[in-house]
């Protein structure tokens, strides 16, 4: 099939979109790859070792303490029957929508030595001081991989219960048949299979939790992700906080080939034509209730509680959480968000349509380089997306230097570098919907239009677009929650006077004020949960 020149209007549209995209990428290793810096020399022969051992204990104690909870509600929900199960099954994945910083302050403010916890244990046994018991510290390391863990955890419970109803029910049954106990077919059946689901979640939570800087920064754990920020706004140095991203870069790096290499080698000779949605064992007396309050168990401590809690503080703080700035802040990051959702979506079309008619054996490369930054935690991002637009704005002042117009920071410092930064991260997530809402429209409506004499734009607007409309509505929505949630790049690269709810609420939780935040609070979990609705909702279809 012979392509027309028209498509080279396309190639370049799709090209120009994936360089723009991953430039901050290549900027920050190419910026962190340069001569050695003051700042980073002093903070490499002083705390940089103590900043990256955390982070590694910070990771590894997540991925751990997620196994912990995950992988027994993932066999529970997806091979046993016990009461409330097909509750449990949506219900543990709520806590991803609460943001960890939120849990942190609501257990901190619970825990802590003036909480109400242990005010009612030193009224109950009479003890004075903390000298006369022993209480679990909350703000220290160990108390961050908690709470971390306690929103991460869904990210593995659901991929491994998938992955689990996935696998043909026969190597069970044959494993039952030969002598294995439950237990036994857990570790030496479903989880060999299922490895590759679960190192490719583990991998996922691995860069949430690097990414994490609310949570680490309040309970005041020096992380990679902390130091990028602190030297940044405490040394002002572009060049020490890209050299300290450029080590956050290899975590990933390492993270990302450690999945990729476990689903090469991850083989699966037998699967189910469909999802299994049949209990393999039927829990009773002692063991369905100790399986029901597990579940109960997690769930209140992840979710119900701390929102509990939260809708406390905003029946009590009402008349000053719901004000004037809860309104500003709110349209502040609506707008932002709408703009970002817009523009992810109009170049996530034009790459994914580029790549439905391009005969390029390179076709795909520019998708694969738009999608680099999703991978990027907000801090290293807001870096990654000052160093080439700084660059830009000493060039345009150099330009009008001889003129009497100043327009100093005109991207670095506007609302510009915000938006562009979230297109970056999220862009990904626009690509991947749009793309597989692609897969589903057959060529041959493509060599119909064709032979009707219409050009690619009227088959993009006319043909594809009416049936891609359910995906860039998902899709939309998606990029739009996130840009809701995103904290670090919006603390960095926010104009001055600018808040988000996001930016709005982690400042009072760093002021130990969230009551007077929570109605804000609760407005970005409820928007995290409308995701949550549409997962569960894809998932009952598809059994």
């Amino acid at each position: 099939m012979q392509v027309p020149f028209s498509l080279s209007k396309w190639q370049i549209f799709a090209w120009l979109i994936g360089i723009c995209l991953s430039a901050p990428l290549a900027f920050l290793i190419f910026e962190s790859l340069q001569g050695d810096s003051e700042v980073f020399s002093h903070l490499w022969n002083t705390v940089l070792w103590d900043y990256t051992s955390n982070t590694i204990l910070l990771i590894l104690g997540v991925i751990s303490l997620s196994c912990l909870i995950a992988l027994p509600l993932g066999w529970l929900s997806a091979y046993c029957q016990f009461p409330g199960r097909k509750v449990f099954e949506w219900a543990l994945m709520l806590p991803l929508a609460m943001p960890t910083y939120i849990i942190a302050y609501i257990y901190t403010d619970l825990l802590d030595y003036a909480g109400p916890v242990q005010v009612a244990l030193r009224d109950w046994f009479g003890w004075q001081s903390p000298n006369d018991y022993w209480f679990f510290d909350i703000r220290t390391l160990p108390g961050a991989i908690i709470m971390i863990a306690l929103v991460l955890y869904p990210y593995l419970y659901l991929i491994f219960k998938t992955a689990l109803r996935e696998q043909s029910f026969k190597l069970i049954q044959a494993s039952q048949l030969m002598g294995m106990s439950p237990r036994q077919s857990f570790f030496k059946v479903s989880l060999p299979l299922a490895r590759g689901a679960i190192v490719a979640a583990l991998a996922l939570i691995s860069m949430e939790t690097m990414a994490d800087f609310a949570t680490v920064h309040y309970f005041a754990v020096s992380t990679l992700t902390t130091a990028v920020y602190d030297t940044w706004l405490g040394y002002y140095s572009l060049t020490a906080a890209a050299k300290i991203s450029g080590i956050m870069l290899l975590f990933l790096f390492v993270s990302l080939m450690l999945e990729r290499l476990s689903r090469k080698n991850d083989t699966v000779h037998e699967r189910q034509a469909s999802v299994n949605d049949t209990a393999l064992y039927v829990l009773k007396g002692k063991t369905a209730w100790a399986a029901s309050a597990y579940c109960i168990f997690i769930l209140l401590v992840a979710f119900v509680l701390p929102v509990g809690i939260l809708c406390g503080y905003a029946i009590d703080y009402f008349d000053e959480a719901w004000n004037s700035q809860f309104f500003l802040y709110a349209w502040q990051s609506l707008k932002v968000s709408l703009w970002v959702s817009v523009i992810a979506i109009f170049f996530s079309v034009l790459v994914v349509f580029y790549q439905r008619i391009g005969s390029e054996r390179t076709k795909s490369i520019p998708g694969r380089f738009a999608s680099t930054g999703y991978a990027l935690p907000g801090t290293v991002l807001a870096i990654a997306v000052l160093l080439p637009l700084t660059l830009l704005d000493t060039a345009l002042n150099d330009w009008f230097s001889q003129t009497r117009f100043e327009p100093g920071l005109l991207l670095s410092g506007s609302l510009f570098a915000m938006v562009f930064a979230y297109v970056v991260r999220f862009y990904a997530i626009a690509h991947g919907a749009v793309e597989a809402s692609y897969v589903r429209i057959s060529p041959s409506l493509d060599m119909a239009s064709q032979s009707m004499g219409k050009g690619f734009l009227q088959t993009l607007t006319l043909i594809h677009f009416p049936l891609l409309r359910r995906g860039i509505l998902t899709a939309a929505l998606l990029v739009f929650i996130e840009c809701m949630k995103e904290l670090p790049a919006a603390l960095l690269l926010r104009p001055f006077n600018f808040e988000t709810l996001a930016t709005h609420v982690f400042q009072y939780v760093s002021d130990e004020q969230l009551e007077l935040a929570s109605v804000s609070a609760l407005f970005i979990v409820l928007v995290g949960l409308i995701p949550l609705y549409f997962v569960n909702r894809s998932m009952e279809q598809h059994n």
